[in-house]
């Protein structure tokens, strides 16, 4: 018997009220801040994530599908989607906008990584995008709003660690001091940091084998060297945050995963018993545009994972609102009446009404078990003298009632009730 793949779930009939929700909720968010909506491709040019500069880093070595269409042409499935909405607002002219344009997408993304509660390798994002500001003001904004949409869901005690990792002027400088913090030390780190310590120094800070975490602790704080501009800027998202009373932690070895961040990055983490696992990441990242080959953007945005999201709820004891159920159950006794609801559905349907018409040959006890088990607020039944007059009796299912009503009346008569 075939099975979804490792990694993948099907998302059920009983989840989809949660996922309706979560939706919703994020477009709603996006709206009152002016964001709109940005749809790219599952699969992108191999390229766009596999650059030079992001060389080293496990998305473009470990967790990435890649194929080669019939042309030849190297793709790989949507690993990320930072990349691809800037490759959009490069392709499509948006910079000769009204800058920033303030972009967010919800999609499936791709990574092949050991499959966990929350996060599998077909996974499914909503973020935010910013482009064309580099003002301290927009990096308060995103994660303003994302707390504002997870506040939206109901999630609650939640904690914004907050750090900033310098611009392509200081960072260089911080990274040969690391390297330095770290000479001798190459006997005591997991094999996946010795390979940082050349690659992607930085990434060193985010090992979670506690041994790394060890030495981790005590290096250099990039706090300590980050140029003038960048202090100011980081200063002013914390004089920001403040004035809007977000409260935050600042974490000296928080780093984030990808390659292009500068200056400000952010997690956002619900306060649980047993650890912390990030429900929401995100920072500016001045230069990908310019990797990509375009002229120097600068860009800030955060991403979360959907299926975190709905498990976070589900932890604390937070139902989405059911989907809207059909209305009306029709049920039928005869040949004649069997036919006749046919009809009957259709006109009730076209009147904006959502119908569930028996099929097959129940018993009229059976159909009514069935009407009860769909939560329906009223079922039709129709027998075959009922059809003759031109009547149906209508069982109102909560009030317990029932009512004859004609045929031609059954629209005005559900609209009422």
């Amino acid at each position: 018997m075939y099975k979804a793949p490792r990694g993948t779930v099907d998302i059920l009939p009983a989840d989809q009220d949660y996922w309706a929700y979560v939706q919703q909720r994020a477009a709603d968010v996006c709206r009152l801040y002016g964001y709109q909506r940005l749809d790219t491709p599952i699969f992108e040019d191999y390229g766009l994530f596999a650059r030079s500069d992001a060389a080293g880093t496990d998305l473009v070595e470990k967790e990435m599908y890649v194929f080669e269409d019939r042309s030849g042409q190297k793709l790989t499935l949507r690993a990320e989607n930072t990349a691809p909405v800037c490759r959009a607002y490069l392709e499509h002219g948006m910079s000769s906008l009204p800058q920033p344009v303030r972009l967010y997408y919800i999609g499936p993304t791709f990574r092949y990584e050991r499959p966990q509660a929350g996060r599998y390798r077909q996974h499914h994002q909503f973020g935010c995008e910013a482009l064309g500001d580099a003002s301290a003001s927009l990096d308060v904004e995103v994660i303003e709003l994302a707390l504002g949409f997870l506040s939206s869901l109901g999630l609650r005690q939640l904690s914004v660690l907050l750090n900033s990792i310098g611009c392509r002027e200081c960072q260089p400088q911080y990274v040969e001091v690391l390297r330095r913090h770290y000479q001798g030390l190459s006997a005591g780190v997991c094999d996946d940091c010795r390979v940082r310590m050349v690659r992607n120094p930085l990434r060193l800070l985010d090992c979670k084998e506690p041994t790394c975490k060890l030495i981790a602790d005590e290096a250099p704080r990039i706090s300590d060297h980050l140029c003038p501009a960048c202090q100011e800027h980081f200063q002013e998202v914390q004089a920001q945050l403040n004035l809007l009373g977000i409260p935050f932690t600042l974490n000296h070895k928080l780093v984030r995963g990808l390659d292009y961040y500068t200056r400000t990055v952010f997690e956002i983490l619900p306060q649980r018993e047993g650890g912390q696992s990030a429900i929401v990441g995100g920072g500016r990242y001045d230069g990908l545009i310019e990797q990509i080959g375009g002229r120097p953007t600068p860009g800030v945005g955060f991403a979360t994972g959907i299926e975190r999201i709905i498990l976070n709820l589900k932890e604390q004891g937070l139902q989405a609102p059911p989907l809207a159920a059909p209305t009306v159950y029709l049920a039928h006794v005869g040949e004649a009446a069997r036919r006749a609801i046919v009809t009957l559905a259709a006109t009730l349907r076209g009147q904006h009404i959502g119908v569930l018409a028996s099929t097959g040959g129940r018993s009229l006890k059976a159909q009514l078990r069935q009407a009860n088990s769909f939560g329906v607020c009223y079922t039709i039944i129709l027998g075959d003298d009922e059809v003759q007059r031109g009547e149906a009796v209508v069982r109102d299912m909560a009030a317990n009632s029932q009512a004859t009503v004609s045929l031609d009346s059954l629209p005005a008569h559900l609209g009422r009730s």
